[in-house]
């Protein structure tokens, strides 16, 4: 499978006030719409600002429904064991009438042990309480009688078909498969301390393969693979940013307890699994990524590097134009009117 949907990830995580941080994301994501993305993905965290901005993605994807028209938009991932499983039914289902049926759900167990209590839940259980609320999830969207005999409305159908589950691990691909759900590969993923060499696709392709191998006859496969991607026009500039972004994330897991291998920044590049540079350094970098070779979409993400927005809005610009074609990947027919520039190196 050569060709592949091109997607937009972001974690919301511009250096601003939060009001200023949503504005930017919308910036970004009417910027990928214009420039022929296929989907826009937006990831759910609680109350760390430095993790991600993003506690309610519905409502911020309901404002980006209203000043888009064609991009799909996704949750990557809404954590539904801190979710009432039939809330989030209902507000999926006002959201892609809204929107003219451009919502996928993405779904997951989550990975942030500390914001469970706050919910009245136990972490040690997410996977239990996730398969629970997964299965509700559905019942509602599929029109079932709920309990005291309700139905969902707005009805919601079209959606069960529209979920992806997230995982990191074989067990994962293969229950996603076997559901029929689409399935979500992270930019990057934890190595084990017998493997702490493993490439991105000694570690998914075994994933990938256990998703296949359950997906029942007939049903069409979704695989979805974020990466980490900076593109710029200049390689220092590339290599500036990543410096500034990696070290960073790098201090923030040395604090979790989880220091990094790498100190030089072409380790840390490796280690975070980022591409990064000008178009011709990210052209190859993926195109070796063989974790890929199954993918139906890409979804590329600026974080760990998380430069300045006009660099984003540069890197969008740069993977759409340059990038996507080279690799044979697809885009919609560009929107923009206005030639395309590199930004200004005063601004940086």
């Amino acid at each position: 499978m050569t060709s592949k949907r091109l997607g937009f990830f972001t974690r919301v995580l511009d250096d601003a006030p939060p009001a200023e941080r949503y504005r930017l994301a919308v910036e970004q994501i009417r910027h990928a719409e214009e420039l022929g993305f296929t989907s826009a993905w937006v990831a759910q965290h609680h109350f760390n600002r430095d993790e991600g901005g993003m506690p309610s993605p519905f409502v911020f994807l309901g404002h980006v429904a209203a000043v888009t028209s064609r991009i799909r938009l996704a949750t990557g991932i809404l954590t539904l064991p801190l979710e009432n499983p039939v809330r989030a039914a209902e507000d999926a289902s006002v959201l892609d009438a809204l929107s003219g049926g451009r919502l996928d759900v993405g779904v997951g167990s989550g990975g942030t042990a500390t914001a469970f209590p706050a919910f009245g839940e136990e972490s040690d259980e997410r996977g239990a309480v996730f398969a629970q609320h997964l299965r509700l999830l559905k019942r509602a969207w599929a029109g079932d009688s709920l309990p005291g005999g309700n139905h969902l409305y707005p009805a919601g159908l079209p959606l069960a078909d529209r979920v992806w589950q997230a995982t990191f691990s074989e067990s994962g691909g293969q229950r996603a498969g076997a559901a029929g759900d689409g399935l979500l590969l992270s930019r990057t993923q934890p190595r084990t301390g017998e493997r702490p060499d493993a490439t991105l696709a000694e570690l998914q392709t075994p994933i990938v393969e256990a998703y296949l191998a359950a997906l029942p006859a007939g049903r069409t496969p979704r695989i979805l693979g974020s990466r980490s991607v900076f593109v710029a026009d200049d390689r220092s500039d590339a290599l500036r940013f990543a410096t500034i972004g990696l070290t960073r994330a790098a201090e923030h897991l040395a604090a979790s307890g989880r220091p990094p291998v790498g100190r030089t920044v072409d380790e840390l590049i490796a280690e975070f699994d980022v591409h990064v540079g000008t178009p011709d350094d990210v052209i190859a970098s993926l195109a070796a990524d063989t974790s890929l070779e199954h993918a139906t979409d890409v979804a590329f993400q600026v974080h760990s590097v998380d430069p300045p927005h006009e660099f984003v809005l540069r890197s969008l610009e740069l993977a759409a134009t340059r990038v996507a074609p080279a690799l044979g990947w697809a885009i919609d027919a560009p929107l923009l009117t206005t030639s395309l520039s590199e930004p200004e190196r005063s601004r940086a």
